[in-house]
């Protein structure tokens, strides 16, 4: 008997017109999600656009679609968008209040996507951190460390400090040193390292590589080497341009000296 009265009130309550607001609301809210899973998709395969441009605009254009969605659904059931636009205000500014350093971080990561001195994919330094980019976000930007660490860094701090990116230019410069006993023919030396930097794939031609003498070591000649390569290839060119050397060296009868200390003693005087 309970029940069917509860059932009766609710039927009084819940009319067809209400009903048919209910379906339709659903119904855009379905529709607003699938929308806004098409416009990700489409802006993800936007080749026009830069990486981190596409994961930004992807973003915007799913939340955007969905809150739209949400608001034309609480409109059709009826619901008064100018109190929630009120109440919205009022705890818009309650929260900016308490907010400042995440608008901050709003403000510099806008400037960090206009100024754009890295872009997802790049390798930066930022103090004691370096590693790859992995997004650039409104508050924050996420690097993976070398020893596959995820660090999160607000763009207010990359904002201020000095960056390090390794991968902004096409082509980096290698610097080398190496040391050859006193006894080593200066001219065959610098001769070889020319004829292993020219013959080696990923040493660049233009700019040329440079050798000079750097100066005398405590147990050998020191030489400086500058050797430019593409940026995608700096990582391993170094080692193997070492080894490269060390080979040439050995089958030239060069050597390469290890440290050495002379003592002497001297007994005192009786």
């Amino acid at each position: 008997m309970i029940f069917r009265e509860w059932f009766q009130e609710l039927s009084s309550i819940f009319t067809r017109e209400h009903a048919f607001n209910l379906l339709t609301a659903i119904l855009i809210l379905l529709v607003g999600f699938f929308l806004a899973r098409r416009a990700r998709r489409a802006i993800g395969r936007a080749k026009k656009l830069e990486l981190q441009q596409r994961m930004l605009f992807e973003k915007v254009g799913y939340y955007g679609i969905v809150i739209l969605a949400i608001t034309a659904s609480l409109d059709t059931l009826g619901f008064d968008l100018k109190v929630l636009l009120g109440a919205a205000g009022v705890l818009t500014v309650a929260i900016g209040f308490a907010a400042q350093t995440s608008a901050s971080n709003l403000i510099s990561g806008i400037f960090l996507m206009i100024e754009r001195p890295f872009v997802v994919g790049n390798t930066i330094t930022v103090g004691d951190i370096r590693g790859e980019v992995m997004a650039i976000d409104l508050l924050s930007t996420k690097i993976r460390t070398f020893t596959n660490l995820m660090v999160r860094i607000p763009n207010e701090t990359l904002v201020k400090s000095n960056i390090v990116n390794f991968s902004f230019f096409p082509i980096r410069r290698l610097d080398l040193e190496v040391g050859v006993n006193y006894a080593s023919d200066l001219q065959l030396v610098e001769k070889i390292i020319r004829s292993t930097l020219s013959g080696h794939p990923l040493a660049l031609r233009n700019p040329l590589p440079e050798v000079n003498m750097r100066g005398f070591g405590a147990s050998s000649i020191d030489f400086e080497i500058h050797v430019w390569t593409q940026t995608e290839s700096a990582v391993g060119v170094k080692s193997e341009i070492y080894r490269a050397l060390n080979l040439a060296f050995r089958a030239n009868g060069i050597d390469i000296p290890f440290p050495t200390q002379t003592t002497i003693n001297i007994s005192p005087e009786t």
